[in-house]
């Protein structure tokens, strides 16, 4: 039997981690096992027809990993499908947290709400989670410096570069993972080589275009370095986006080797300039920016 909440929680922010922090204190005061109950794909890209504009915070995996650091005990992942979207809060209760799951107290936000009833309050789906055997435990709105915390919000941060903004809601850095593929090769020609990610997740959300400071995961190993997200107008016509990051006081060939980025901090935006010694110039005071940084 466990202690559970439910939801989709895209980045596990501080909003939902309130609610994390709830399930675990309610598993340890009653004995029972702490339990999140969440669903992939995203509603969205089941349910609307632009879900091809949908960018996550999270990869699933990072979820997982993100809610076991916490210390939940068990992530149940179920499909979501447009059959899955039907379900009634009876349904769902009965079938999956009760037959499936083995809820026993639910930990609910909020604003949450689970089935398809659309048109009723939060408090009848209350009601209706304990009319089927479940002890539920609403937790308040999560505010952060006078901000309620949203995955939305964090979207909207991260997509105009306010790195800052974004990592304080969520808590932590923001990162990317991917593997390291080969370029162009150009930076190596100005003395500043940089690896270029190729995504795990296609889906993942990349911050808005410019320079960051990150700090470099590679071989468990971390580095500092300068990324540039963005179509580089400097050396081409500007169509394709890359991810090229720098790293400071390095040079070995990591080509094919797993690579993470953690943001911390925006530099400037991504500018064209008149000739590879002008964009030399610029890096090495972005160089300088970002040991500033660090």
């Amino acid at each position: 039997m466990s202690v559970a909440a439910t939801g989709f929680f895209d980045g596990v922010h501080r909003g939902h981690r309130s609610v994390v922090s709830e399930v675990i204190r309610l598993a340890k005061e009653k004995n029972l096992k702490s339990q999140i109950v969440t669903f992939w794909p995203h509603p969205r890209g089941v349910l609307q027809q632009e879900a091809y504009n949908l960018r996550l915070l999270t990869s699933l995996e990072e979820k997982k990993e993100l809610f076991y650091s916490m210390g939940i005990s068990e992530v149940t992942v179920l499909e979501f499908t447009k059959e899955f979207s039907r379900l009634t809060t009876e349904e769902f209760v009965k079938e999956y947290l009760v037959g499936k799951c083995g809820v026993k107290v639910l930990v609910v936000g909020y604003d949450h709400k689970i089935g398809c009833d659309v048109n009723e309050t939060q408090d009848k789906m209350i009601e209706t989670c304990r009319r089927c055997g479940l002890e539920v435990y609403r937790v308040g709105e999560y505010d952060f410096d006078g901000v309620v915390v949203s995955s939305t919000k964090i979207r909207r941060c991260l997509e105009r570069g306010d790195i800052s903004s974004a990592s304080s809601l969520l808590g932590y850095k923001y990162s990317l993972k991917g593997v390291v593929v080969s370029g162009n090769h150009l930076g190596r020609t100005i003395g500043f080589p940089t690896a270029n990610l190729k995504l795990y997740d296609p889906l993942k959300l990349v911050p808005g275009g410019g320079v960051y400071a990150v700090e470099v995961s590679l071989r468990h190993e971390k580095y500092k370095g300068i990324c540039n997200i963005g179509v580089r107008p400097t050396v081409s016509e500007g169509k394709v986006m890359t991810i090229e990051t720098h790293i400071l006081n390095f040079d070995e060939d990591i080509y094919g080797l797993d690579l993470g980025l953690s943001f911390v901090s925006r530099i400037r935006d991504e500018i064209k300039f008149n000739s590879l010694e002008e964009l030399k110039l610029q890096l090495e005071k972005d160089k300088e920016s970002a040991n500033k940084i660090f």
